[in-house]
C-alpha cells in the first residue's frame, strides 16, 4: 500500500471508529440479503461477531505500515473459518458487503480513491486468511 492509501483508509475508518456494531450490522444485513446461504456459518451471537470483526479490522488499520506482526494471529483466523465451512470464494462475498456498508457509513466521502485503499486492505487480509486455511 502506499502512503496516500493507508491515509485514506485510516481517515475513513476514524470516522467509522464510533459506530462500529452499526457498521457491522450494515455488514451482515447486506451480506445475508445477497447470499443467504452464507447465514449457516454464522453461528452466535452476530452482534458479538461483529463487534469483533469491527476489532480485528481496527487492528489491521493500525498496523498498516507493517501488517506482519498481525500475520500469525490472521492466517489462524483462516484456519478457524475454514473449520466453520468457510470457502475461498466468500472472501469476495463478504468483501462485496463490507464496500457497501462502507459506503453506507462514509455516503460521499466513500470516493473511487478510498474504495480502492480498502479493496487493497482486504484483498492482502483476505489472502492471509486463505493461506492460514491452506495450511
Amino acid at each position: 500500500m502506499t502512503p496516500e492509501e493507508t491515509t485514506l483508509v485510516r481517515d475513513s475508518w476514524n470516522r467509522l471508529v464510533s459506530t462500529p456494531e452499526q457498521a457491522a450490522g450494515l455488514l451482515y444485513n447486506r451480506l445475508f440479503q445477497l447470499y443467504p446461504e452464507l447465514q449457516p456459518l454464522f453461528k452466535g451471537e452476530m452482534d458479538e461477531q461483529g463487534l469483533k470483526l469491527m476489532r480485528m479490522i481496527g487492528r489491521a488499520v493500525q498496523a498498516l505500515d507493517d501488517l506482519e506482526p498481525l500475520d500469525r494471529v490472521i492466517k489462524m483466523m483462516g484456519a478457524r473459518h475454514c473449520g466453520y465451512g468457510v470457502r475461498d470464494e466468500d472472501y469476495e462475498k463478504v468483501g462485496e458487503a463490507l464496500f457497501w456498508a462502507l459506503q453506507q457509513q462514509l455516503g460521499e466521502a466513500f470516493t473511487p480513491k478510498v474504495r480502492a485503499a480498502w479493496v487493497s486492505v482486504y484483498d492482502d487480509l483476505a489472502d492471509l486468511m486463505r493461506a492460514g486455511a491452506a495450511q
